[in-house]
């Protein structure tokens, strides 16, 4: 398959005007000036064609969670539902984050391996959807945050016994519940730390033994300290919470950094909404943390929380405004969903970018998102492992 576009994204905020993308199979097998990669295509090759379009690498959200449905409720959802109702909302769901524009999705609390079943089935192309980095279950003690998602464990050896289950079953990452969480009402608060360092050490070097990272779910202070003494890959939210506020602790932050630990905030699509829930300092407070992470140099990835309460499995591109709103640059919120999630993820060598030998996931848009976000809204077409996917029919077939 030959596409060409206006512009392509090849790099850090560089245009190739007039581009080409080769694909065979599900891999980019040359990128480059139109003319060029068209010879190079032959006369039976697919083209699509996107002449006033851009080209960009496909998506990454690097935060969801596909067993939940993003209602009201969604715990109580979810316990109604049996593993078979559950799966065939999950394929709808994984179907709505690839139709705008995800083609990675890193699923960080499943129930009795679901999302990596769903990830067999768009591997061998009989469901579409992005491809699903899947954590299997989190680890939380008894009576802890997601506790019902089925991963409680006591001592080392169960968080052992757990982590070695995980990779059993095809994870692609580990997951902890370092600290509480707002959506398990009867567990502990958000800031309140809940495994032993011991216990957390243990699990870390279990999963980096099998060679793979470690996503901490950590809102307050004290775990996110514990997640980095310990040694994991990334923190989720990281909103550096106390009993009583918020407590950034510079020479914490500088161990992330130090240690190149990518932070995901997981914000959601609603973001302008919080400030009614939580109130306008608060509010203006949790924004300002994000930003002060930012300017220090933290590494920091776009995720959604897609499936918590008013997080949709199509809001990522809406999630991306809040970093817009701090003022970061265009190009380099575009980096946090591409380049800088896939190589947290550890697939930075697959995927993330648009080059011959990655995979074949990119993204066909009007506009130009380095000048304007929205951009992203506006798909056209969505290559996702080698396969396309047209939400309507605007591409020109040749």
């Amino acid at each position: 398959m030959l596409i060409t576009a206006g512009r392509v994204l090849v790099d850090s905020g560089t245009y190739l005007e007039d581009g080409a993308i080769l694909i065979e199979g599900d891999s980019i097998t040359a990128v480059g000036p139109r003319a060029r990669i068209a010879e190079q295509a032959g006369p039976d090759a697919v083209h699509v064609a996107f002449p006033k379009g851009t080209v960009v690498p496909g998506l990454i959200d690097a935060h969801v969670h596909l067993a939940f449905d993003g209602g009201a409720d969604p715990v109580a959802t979810l316990h109604e539902s049996s593993d078979e109702t559950l799966l065939k909302d999950m394929r709808r769901r994984a179907e709505q984050l690839l139709l705008s524009g995800v083609t990675t999705a890193r699923d960080l609390g499943d129930r009795n391996g679901l999302a990596l079943r769903l990830d067999e089935e768009i591997a061998r192309g009989g469901t579409p959807g992005p491809r699903i980095v899947s954590a299997g279950t989190p680890a939380t003690p008894p009576g802890g945050h997601c506790h019902f998602l089925g991963g409680e464990v006591s001592g080392v050896d169960e968080v052992r016994d757990l982590v070695r289950h995980n990779i059993t079953a095809g994870a692609g990452a580990i997951k902890a519940m370092v600290t509480g969480g707002g959506l398990t009402k009867d567990g502990p608060k958000s800031w309140q730390s809940q495994f032993t360092p011991e216990e957390l050490q243990a699990l870390v070097d279990e999963a980096h033994q099998a060679g793979l990272p470690v996503a901490a779910h950590a809102h307050g202070t004290d775990g996110i300290t514990a997640a980095v003494e310990a040694g994991v890959d990334t923190i989720e939210h990281c909103t550096w919470m106390t009993n009583d506020g918020f407590d950034l602790r510079q020479d914490v932050l500088k161990q992330i950094i130090d240690r190149d630990i990518a932070i995901c905030p997981a914000v959601s699509p609603h973001w302008e909404m919080l400030p009614r829930f939580f109130g306008e300092e608060r509010a203006a407070a949790m924004f300002d943390l994000v930003r002060q992470m930012a300017e220090a140099g933290a590494k920091l990835i776009a995720g959604t929380d897609a499936g918590v309460q008013r997080a949709g499995f199509d809001g990522l591109v809406s999630a991306l405004s809040f970093y817009a709103h701090l003022g970061l640059p265009n190009g380099r919120i575009l980096e946090m969903a591409t380049t800088d999630a896939a190589d947290a993820l550890g697939l930075g060598q697959m995927t993330g970018r648009i080059a011959p030998g990655y995979r074949a996931d990119l993204l066909a848009i009007d506009g130009d998102p380095l000048e304007d976000l929205s951009a992203l809204k506006t798909v056209r077409a969505v290559v996702a492992h080698g396969s396309l996917h047209e939400p309507d029919t605007t591409a020109e077939r040749q």
